[in-house]
């Protein structure tokens, strides 16, 4: 992996060892796996952290240009871990609790706002915390053994976890979105591709290897084009089409200034591929 090329990254080292993650870079794909099969992978305090400091420092370095988010084993992830996490919080108090859930908001919000593709490989069960991690990233490859639930009215909870409320309505509508929240049932892979849940469909087991594949494309490709697309795309969410509008004329006026514009057009002219530089 390059070293970094941001000058802004500050006199901080990188972290070299995340303990509650498992970490590989090749060739600009950083693949980040939740690894605790034994308990299905979910998420523990550390974890959160882990998760929300990670995509964070690479946000900040710039060098990884796509990111794999995969489970280790039987599942993608459970959620958050009944005694680590649940019988945990059970014994914090109100600002205790506020800084919990604001760490697993930050998480959501760090895979939204970084500068890179963020890939869900999902098989198996993806769950409470886990399915709506799946939700925030920007691609859900998933196979036929994915389930999605939405469970956090089944511990009591208001269904409007980690930006859930906000996001799943806009993937899949506000009728599914309100079903699946508030009834917290399971969506099988096929309910789940219908309704525009999950991205692709693989064969059985072949999500991680799809979602490598589609992360190496994506490395290849013109990254400043692909950071302001994941950035408008979210901007403009909430906003009305004129400053949409507006925002897409200086994002277009800015990148019509970059080598990867002017590249495009050598390429073309010499009928060639282009080499991309994410410039």
């Amino acid at each position: 992996m390059s070293h970094s090329t941001s000058p802004f990254t500050g006199s901080a080292s990188r972290t070299q060892e995340w303990r509650h993650l498992r970490l590989t870079y090749d060739d600009g794909v950083a693949t980040v796996t939740l690894d605790r099969p034994a308990k299905l992978n979910a998420l523990t305090f550390g974890a959160y952290a882990d998760l929300r400091d990670l995509l964070t420092e690479l946000s900040r370095e710039r060098s990884v240009r796509a990111l794999v988010l995969a489970g280790e084993g039987r599942g993608f992830c459970s959620g958050g871990d009944v005694d680590e996490i649940i019988g945990a919080t059970l014994g914090l108090d109100t600002a205790r609790l506020l800084d919990f859930n604001r760490m697993t908001g930050q998480v959501v919000r760090a895979i939204r706002e970084c500068p890179f593709p963020v890939i869900a490989a999902v098989h198996g069960v993806a769950a409470g915390a886990g399915a709506v991690l799946a939700l925030a990233a920007d691609f859900r490859i998933a196979d036929p053994t994915a389930r999605f639930a939405f469970l956090f009215t089944r511990v009591g909870l208001s269904g409007g976890d980690m930006g859930a409320a906000y996001l799943l309505p806009r993937v899949v509508g506000l009728g599914h979105a309100t079903r699946l929240l508030m009834l917290g049932d399971p969506v099988l892979a096929a309910e789940a591709e219908r309704i525009g849940l999950i991205s692709e469909l693989t064969d059985e087991g072949a999500a991680d290897v799809r979602a490598t594949e589609l992360a190496r494309r994506l490395a290849r490709g013109p990254a400043l084009a692909y950071a302001q697309t994941k950035a408008l795309l979210t901007a403009e969410l909430d906003m009305p089409l004129a400053a949409a509008v507006e925002l897409d004329a200086a994002t277009q006026a800015l990148l019509m200034h970059g080598e990867d514009y002017a590249e495009f057009h050598a390429a073309f002219t010499e009928k060639r591929e282009p080499k991309w530089r994410g410039r």
